[in-house]
Protein backbone atom coordinates (compact mmCIF):
# COMPACT_ATOMS: atom_id res chain seq x y z
CA UNK A 1 0.00 0.00 0.00
CA UNK A 2 1.25 3.34 -0.76
CA UNK A 3 2.13 5.48 2.30
CA UNK A 4 3.93 8.35 0.25
CA UNK A 5 3.96 9.75 -3.13
CA UNK A 6 7.31 9.73 -5.13
CA UNK A 7 7.99 11.63 -8.48
CA UNK A 8 7.40 8.11 -10.44
CA UNK A 9 4.07 7.42 -9.04
CA UNK A 10 3.11 10.50 -10.22
CA UNK A 11 3.94 9.95 -13.81
CA UNK A 12 2.13 6.16 -13.48
CA UNK A 13 -0.96 8.94 -11.75
CA UNK A 14 -0.48 11.08 -14.63
CA UNK A 15 -0.62 8.06 -17.05
CA UNK A 16 -3.80 6.33 -15.41
CA UNK A 17 -5.28 9.99 -15.33
CA UNK A 18 -4.80 10.44 -19.47
CA UNK A 19 -6.39 6.64 -19.84
CA UNK A 20 -9.78 7.67 -17.58
CA UNK A 21 -10.16 10.55 -19.34
CA UNK A 22 -10.30 9.33 -22.68
CA UNK A 23 -12.24 6.38 -21.87
CA UNK A 24 -9.10 3.39 -22.83
CA UNK A 25 -6.14 2.60 -23.34
CA UNK A 26 -6.40 3.10 -27.42
CA UNK A 27 -7.78 6.82 -27.41
CA UNK A 28 -5.35 7.97 -24.55
CA UNK A 29 -2.04 6.37 -27.10
CA UNK A 30 -1.61 9.73 -28.81
CA UNK A 31 -2.32 11.93 -25.38
CA UNK A 32 0.33 10.22 -23.42
CA UNK A 33 2.36 9.75 -26.68
CA UNK A 34 2.61 5.82 -25.47
CA UNK A 35 1.89 2.73 -27.05
CA UNK A 36 -0.65 0.41 -26.00
CA UNK A 37 2.17 -2.09 -23.75
CA UNK A 38 3.99 1.15 -22.48
CA UNK A 39 0.48 1.92 -21.26
CA UNK A 40 -0.97 -1.10 -19.77
CA UNK A 41 2.72 -1.92 -18.12
CA UNK A 42 2.17 1.39 -16.27
CA UNK A 43 -1.20 1.16 -15.14
CA UNK A 44 -0.12 -2.30 -13.55
CA UNK A 45 2.42 -0.99 -12.12
CA UNK A 46 0.18 1.46 -10.06
CA UNK A 47 -2.58 -0.64 -9.31
CA UNK A 48 0.85 -2.47 -7.66
CA UNK A 49 2.02 0.43 -5.78
CA UNK A 50 -1.84 1.27 -4.27
CA UNK A 51 -2.56 -2.20 -3.91
CA UNK A 52 -5.84 -1.51 -6.24
CA UNK A 53 -7.55 -2.70 -8.78
CA UNK A 54 -8.32 0.56 -11.10
CA UNK A 55 -9.49 -0.66 -14.20
CA UNK A 56 -11.09 -3.65 -16.24
CA UNK A 57 -9.93 -4.14 -19.27
CA UNK A 58 -10.73 -6.75 -22.22
CA UNK A 59 -13.50 -7.87 -24.42
CA UNK A 60 -15.85 -5.61 -22.68
CA UNK A 61 -13.95 -2.91 -22.94
CA UNK A 62 -12.45 -0.18 -20.69
CA UNK A 63 -14.50 0.44 -17.62
CA UNK A 64 -12.91 1.86 -14.38
CA UNK A 65 -13.71 -0.07 -10.50
CA UNK A 66 -15.64 1.69 -7.67
CA UNK A 67 -11.44 2.12 -6.30
CA UNK A 68 -10.70 3.95 -10.15
CA UNK A 69 -13.27 6.08 -9.83
CA UNK A 70 -12.30 7.35 -6.43
CA UNK A 71 -8.29 7.68 -7.31
CA UNK A 72 -9.71 9.40 -10.78
CA UNK A 73 -11.68 12.39 -8.84
CA UNK A 74 -8.60 12.62 -6.05
CA UNK A 75 -6.09 12.91 -9.18
CA UNK A 76 -7.77 15.35 -10.90
CA UNK A 77 -8.12 17.79 -7.90
CA UNK A 78 -4.42 17.40 -7.37
CA UNK A 79 -3.41 17.93 -10.92
CA UNK A 80 -5.75 20.50 -11.03
CA UNK A 81 -4.18 22.30 -8.17
CA UNK A 82 -0.80 21.93 -9.40
CA UNK A 83 -1.82 23.29 -12.57
CA UNK A 84 -3.50 26.51 -10.73
CA UNK A 85 0.15 26.79 -8.41
CA UNK A 86 2.40 26.48 -11.46
CA UNK A 87 0.09 29.01 -12.93
CA UNK A 88 0.06 31.59 -10.05
CA UNK A 89 3.98 31.57 -9.94
CA UNK A 90 4.53 32.24 -13.49
CA UNK A 91 2.41 35.18 -12.90
CA UNK A 92 4.85 36.33 -10.17
CA UNK A 93 7.47 36.61 -13.14
CA UNK A 94 4.89 38.33 -15.22
CA UNK A 95 4.29 35.08 -17.34
CA UNK A 96 0.77 34.82 -18.37
CA UNK A 97 1.07 31.48 -19.90
CA UNK A 98 -0.46 28.43 -19.04
CA UNK A 99 -3.67 26.30 -18.01
CA UNK A 100 -6.70 28.45 -16.71
CA UNK A 101 -9.80 25.66 -14.90
CA UNK A 102 -12.99 26.99 -15.23
CA UNK A 103 -15.45 25.44 -13.12
CA UNK A 104 -19.37 25.72 -14.28
CA UNK A 105 -22.29 25.02 -11.63
CA UNK A 106 -24.10 22.58 -13.61
CA UNK A 107 -27.60 22.65 -14.74
CA UNK A 108 -26.47 26.64 -16.11
CA UNK A 109 -28.80 27.70 -19.01
CA UNK A 110 -27.72 27.46 -22.59
CA UNK A 111 -27.16 31.17 -23.10
CA UNK A 112 -25.03 31.12 -20.09
CA UNK A 113 -22.89 28.23 -21.33
CA UNK A 114 -22.66 30.10 -24.50
CA UNK A 115 -21.36 33.74 -23.08
CA UNK A 116 -18.55 31.42 -21.17
CA UNK A 117 -17.66 29.74 -24.38
CA UNK A 118 -17.13 33.47 -25.98
CA UNK A 119 -15.17 34.78 -22.79
CA UNK A 120 -13.03 31.85 -23.05
CA UNK A 121 -12.29 32.33 -26.89
CA UNK A 122 -11.91 36.26 -26.60
CA UNK A 123 -9.53 35.02 -23.23
CA UNK A 124 -7.09 33.10 -25.45
CA UNK A 125 -7.10 35.24 -27.81
CA UNK A 126 -6.09 38.39 -26.02
CA UNK A 127 -3.07 36.37 -23.92
CA UNK A 128 -0.47 33.96 -26.08
CA UNK A 129 -0.05 30.44 -24.86
CA UNK A 130 -3.42 30.48 -22.48
CA UNK A 131 -5.70 27.58 -22.67
CA UNK A 132 -8.77 27.53 -20.84
CA UNK A 133 -10.33 23.87 -19.33
CA UNK A 134 -14.32 23.91 -18.28
CA UNK A 135 -15.49 21.63 -16.02
CA UNK A 136 -18.99 21.35 -14.17
CA UNK A 137 -20.09 20.71 -10.52
CA UNK A 138 -23.33 20.60 -8.51
CA UNK A 139 -24.20 23.33 -6.55
CA UNK A 140 -23.63 21.86 -3.06
CA UNK A 141 -19.69 22.03 -4.52
CA UNK A 142 -18.60 25.40 -5.92
CA UNK A 143 -17.90 27.02 -2.95
CA UNK A 144 -15.92 23.94 -2.00
CA UNK A 145 -13.75 23.98 -4.74
CA UNK A 146 -13.63 27.67 -4.70
CA UNK A 147 -11.68 27.44 -1.68
CA UNK A 148 -9.94 24.49 -2.60
CA UNK A 149 -7.39 25.54 -5.23
CA UNK A 150 -8.65 23.24 -7.55
CA UNK A 151 -9.65 25.99 -9.94
CA UNK A 152 -9.34 29.29 -10.60
CA UNK A 153 -12.74 30.99 -11.20
CA UNK A 154 -16.22 29.19 -10.80
CA UNK A 155 -19.52 30.85 -12.47
CA UNK A 156 -22.91 29.94 -10.27
CA UNK A 157 -25.32 31.23 -8.53
CA UNK A 158 -25.41 32.08 -4.84
CA UNK A 159 -27.29 32.19 -2.16
CA UNK A 160 -25.88 31.42 0.86
CA UNK A 161 -24.05 34.01 3.61
CA UNK A 162 -20.69 34.47 1.46
CA UNK A 163 -17.37 33.43 3.10
CA UNK A 164 -15.16 35.83 3.35
CA UNK A 165 -12.66 33.35 1.91
CA UNK A 166 -14.01 33.88 -1.18
CA UNK A 167 -14.13 36.69 -3.72
CA UNK A 168 -17.27 37.08 -5.54
CA UNK A 169 -17.65 39.42 -8.39
CA UNK A 170 -21.47 40.22 -9.84
CA UNK A 171 -21.94 38.91 -13.34
CA UNK A 172 -25.07 41.41 -13.16
CA UNK A 173 -27.55 38.88 -14.19
CA UNK A 174 -30.27 37.17 -11.54
CA UNK A 175 -31.52 33.65 -12.16
CA UNK A 176 -35.54 33.58 -10.69
CA UNK A 177 -37.65 30.58 -10.24
CA UNK A 178 -40.48 29.02 -8.56
CA UNK A 179 -42.49 26.07 -7.22
CA UNK A 180 -43.36 23.51 -9.78
CA UNK A 181 -44.92 20.48 -10.05
CA UNK A 182 -45.38 17.65 -13.03
CA UNK A 183 -48.83 17.73 -15.17
CA UNK A 184 -50.12 15.18 -13.07
CA UNK A 185 -49.67 16.03 -9.98
CA UNK A 186 -53.15 17.39 -7.87
CA UNK A 187 -51.80 20.50 -7.53
CA UNK A 188 -51.29 21.39 -11.16
CA UNK A 189 -55.23 22.14 -11.60
CA UNK A 190 -54.18 25.40 -10.24
CA UNK A 191 -52.19 26.94 -12.61
CA UNK A 192 -53.83 29.54 -13.49
CA UNK A 193 -55.11 30.72 -10.69
CA UNK A 194 -53.32 33.54 -8.53
CA UNK A 195 -53.22 31.96 -5.05
CA UNK A 196 -54.48 28.27 -3.83
CA UNK A 197 -58.21 27.90 -2.53
CA UNK A 198 -59.08 28.46 0.66
CA UNK A 199 -58.51 24.91 2.67
CA UNK A 200 -55.47 23.71 -0.03
CA UNK A 201 -52.25 23.52 2.23
CA UNK A 202 -48.72 23.15 0.01
CA UNK A 203 -47.54 22.15 3.56
CA UNK A 204 -49.67 19.22 3.08
CA UNK A 205 -47.73 18.56 -0.23
CA UNK A 206 -44.17 16.39 -0.03
CA UNK A 207 -41.53 18.74 -2.06
CA UNK A 208 -37.74 17.71 -2.57
CA UNK A 209 -34.97 20.07 -2.18
CA UNK A 210 -31.87 21.07 -3.78
CA UNK A 211 -28.54 19.90 -1.84
CA UNK A 212 -27.33 23.28 -0.72
CA UNK A 213 -30.17 25.50 -1.66
CA UNK A 214 -30.36 27.96 1.52
CA UNK A 215 -33.42 26.49 3.61
CA UNK A 216 -34.70 30.28 3.15
CA UNK A 217 -35.66 29.26 -0.05
CA UNK A 218 -38.83 26.36 1.03
CA UNK A 219 -40.33 29.46 3.45
CA UNK A 220 -42.67 31.67 2.40
CA UNK A 221 -45.05 33.40 5.05
CA UNK A 222 -43.76 31.39 7.75
CA UNK A 223 -45.08 28.14 5.85
CA UNK A 224 -42.20 25.67 5.51
CA UNK A 225 -42.50 23.21 2.55
CA UNK A 226 -42.76 19.63 3.29
CA UNK A 227 -39.18 18.44 2.70
CA UNK A 228 -39.32 14.56 2.10
CA UNK A 229 -36.11 14.00 0.22
CA UNK A 230 -33.08 15.98 -1.52
CA UNK A 231 -31.29 15.68 -4.75
CA UNK A 232 -28.04 16.75 -5.73
CA UNK A 233 -28.58 18.27 -8.98
CA UNK A 234 -31.52 20.34 -10.77
CA UNK A 235 -32.15 17.05 -13.66
CA UNK A 236 -31.93 15.06 -10.79
CA UNK A 237 -34.56 16.98 -9.21
CA UNK A 238 -37.01 17.36 -12.30
CA UNK A 239 -36.76 13.70 -12.52
CA UNK A 240 -38.51 12.93 -9.06
CA UNK A 241 -40.97 15.35 -9.83
CA UNK A 242 -41.99 13.89 -12.68
CA UNK A 243 -43.09 11.17 -10.84
CA UNK A 244 -46.12 13.06 -9.54
CA UNK A 245 -45.29 12.53 -6.31
CA UNK A 246 -42.49 15.96 -5.50
CA UNK A 247 -43.25 19.50 -6.00
CA UNK A 248 -40.22 21.63 -5.81
CA UNK A 249 -38.34 24.90 -6.49
CA UNK A 250 -36.60 25.21 -10.18
CA UNK A 251 -35.08 28.06 -12.06
CA UNK A 252 -37.24 29.80 -14.96
CA UNK A 253 -34.85 28.89 -17.25
CA UNK A 254 -35.23 24.78 -16.40
CA UNK A 255 -38.58 25.26 -16.56
CA UNK A 256 -38.40 26.70 -20.01
CA UNK A 257 -35.37 24.83 -21.75
CA UNK A 258 -36.84 21.59 -20.61
CA UNK A 259 -39.40 21.87 -18.70
CA UNK A 260 -41.65 22.54 -21.39
CA UNK A 261 -41.40 18.85 -23.16
CA UNK A 262 -41.92 17.40 -19.84
CA UNK A 263 -45.24 19.76 -19.20
CA UNK A 264 -43.70 20.97 -15.78
CA UNK A 265 -46.29 23.50 -14.17
CA UNK A 266 -45.84 26.35 -12.19
CA UNK A 267 -48.41 26.41 -9.37
CA UNK A 268 -50.28 29.14 -8.71
CA UNK A 269 -49.38 31.25 -11.87
CA UNK A 270 -45.93 31.00 -10.72
CA UNK A 271 -46.92 33.16 -7.32
CA UNK A 272 -45.50 30.57 -4.93
CA UNK A 273 -42.03 30.45 -3.20
CA UNK A 274 -40.51 33.10 -5.77
CA UNK A 275 -36.26 33.03 -5.73
CA UNK A 276 -33.76 35.39 -7.15
CA UNK A 277 -30.15 34.28 -6.89
CA UNK A 278 -27.47 36.20 -8.55
CA UNK A 279 -25.06 34.73 -10.60
CA UNK A 280 -21.31 35.15 -9.30
CA UNK A 281 -17.80 34.48 -10.99
CA UNK A 282 -15.83 33.60 -7.79
CA UNK A 283 -12.61 32.16 -6.79
CA UNK A 284 -10.95 31.55 -3.09
CA UNK A 285 -8.80 34.34 -1.84
CA UNK A 286 -5.40 32.36 -2.30
CA UNK A 287 -5.87 32.96 -5.89
CA UNK A 288 -3.65 35.17 -7.77
CA UNK A 289 -5.84 37.53 -9.92
CA UNK A 290 -3.20 38.34 -12.84
CA UNK A 291 -4.45 40.22 -15.60
CA UNK A 292 -5.49 36.67 -17.58
CA UNK A 293 -8.30 35.79 -14.85
CA UNK A 294 -9.32 39.58 -14.29
CA UNK A 295 -9.89 39.82 -18.61
CA UNK A 296 -11.35 36.52 -17.92
CA UNK A 297 -14.15 37.76 -15.69
CA UNK A 298 -14.73 41.09 -17.45
CA UNK A 299 -15.54 39.11 -20.73
CA UNK A 300 -17.62 36.32 -18.78
CA UNK A 301 -19.88 39.52 -17.02
CA UNK A 302 -20.14 40.90 -20.51
CA UNK A 303 -20.89 38.12 -22.87
CA UNK A 304 -23.48 37.19 -19.77
CA UNK A 305 -25.52 40.31 -20.01
CA UNK A 306 -25.05 40.28 -23.69
CA UNK A 307 -27.05 36.85 -23.88
CA UNK A 308 -29.83 38.13 -21.89
CA UNK A 309 -30.22 41.05 -23.94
Amino acid sequence: MLSRLQESDIKLLRVFFAVASCNGFTAAEPVLRMQRPNISAAIKKLEERLDLVLCHRGRGGFQMTKEGEVVFQETKRVFNAFDNFVFNLKSLHDDYSGNINLVLMAGLPLSIQLAVSRAAKSTMKKFDDIHISIQTRLYSEVEHVALSGECHLVLATYDMVKPESVTFHSTGHKCRGRLYCAPNHELAKYRDVDSLPQGVSISDYPAIRLSGLSTANYVENDTILNLKTTSDSYDGLMSAMMTGEYIGLLPDYMAKEQGVSLGLVPIANGNLYEFEHELFVMNGKNTRLNPVLRHCIKEISYFVCESQN
